[in-house]
């Protein structure tokens, strides 16, 4: 199985380096493709993989071809290639908000596609990416697709009418969190503790909190009241956070994201 990336920015350039670091993809299966020669010396040096200036050198070359582009760059990176055989490959698009009647449009043929929302946490191989393959793509071939986004982080598939609801959850609430980790540290060092060392405790408290869900299995509320002793402190904590609006303000923010990623 070859892999190609069309564009190497920080999300092609974290998935790639996901791929071969945990050994999914070798290497010399692998080939990338920019307009910028010095992306693809950076690229190059850092995971030993093919390059080219030429994006239908990495059609020519995979089984699966990944369009790593901004959504503004998507119809111009698609016209130089839609002319190429993609009969038995895969195409896999991450640019936000681009629906598979979208790309399919763009093409101007029916083809293997796969919508992907992944998330910038991918940069440490924690993202969290949502895949919809539309109806060309056979179950296995959504199987492997979903394995090479597993090691860069967590993946599941899901139906493409809830990709704008993976914006909102996941694509862009990585920027609520960093919020969230901001706002900790700050209450921190209002009560004396160093900047630096109150940006790690808030940091690690999240971190440790996301995996006490993750790995548990217990309902998020639960894992609260376990926290929260009667008259304690944090019971005091939780309910000015209710008082204040938290849970309401969160909702409301993830409601408009929505919204804004159904109207690109």
């Amino acid at each position: 199985m070859k892999i190609g990336f069309i564009g190497t920015g920080n999300m092609g350039s974290a998935m790639m380096g996901g791929m071969v670091s945990s050994g999914i993809v070798a290497a010399s299966n692998v080939m990338a493709s920019d307009i910028f020669q010095a992306a693809l010396d950076r690229i190059s040096d850092q995971l030993n993989i093919a390059t080219s200036t030429n994006n239908r050198d990495v059609v020519d070359f995979a089984d699966i071809v990944f369009l790593a582009v901004k959504p503004q760059y998507l119809a111009g990176a698609i016209d130089g290639i839609k002319d190429m055989d993609f009969t038995d490959k895969i195409v896999v698009s991450i640019a936000a908000g681009q629906s598979i009647e979208k790309l399919t449009e763009l093409f101007g043929k029916q083809l293997k596609l796969i919508r992907v929302m992944p998330n910038t946490p991918a940069l440490v191989g924690e993202a969290m990416s949502a895949l919809s393959p539309n109806e060309l793509v056979s179950e296995d071939e959504a199987d492997i697709v979903l394995h090479l986004f597993e090691s860069f982080g967590k993946a599941e598939i899901v139906p493409e009418k809830l990709q704008d609801a993976v914006v909102g959850i996941s694509g862009s609430s990585p920027a609520y969190v960093y919020m969230f980790i901001e706002a900790l540290a700050d209450g921190a060092v209002a009560e004396g503790m160093p900047r630096a060392q109150a940006y790690k405790f808030a940091a690690q408290a999240v971190l440790g909190s996301a995996k006490m869900v993750l790995e548990t299995g217990e309902h998020p509320g639960v894992l609260k009241d376990a926290v929260c002793s009667p008259g304690g402190t944090t019971i005091e904590a939780v309910a000015t956070l209710e008082a204040l609006g938290f849970r309401n303000a969160v909702i409301e923010a993830e409601r408009v994201c929505v919204e804004k990623s159904r109207d690109l």
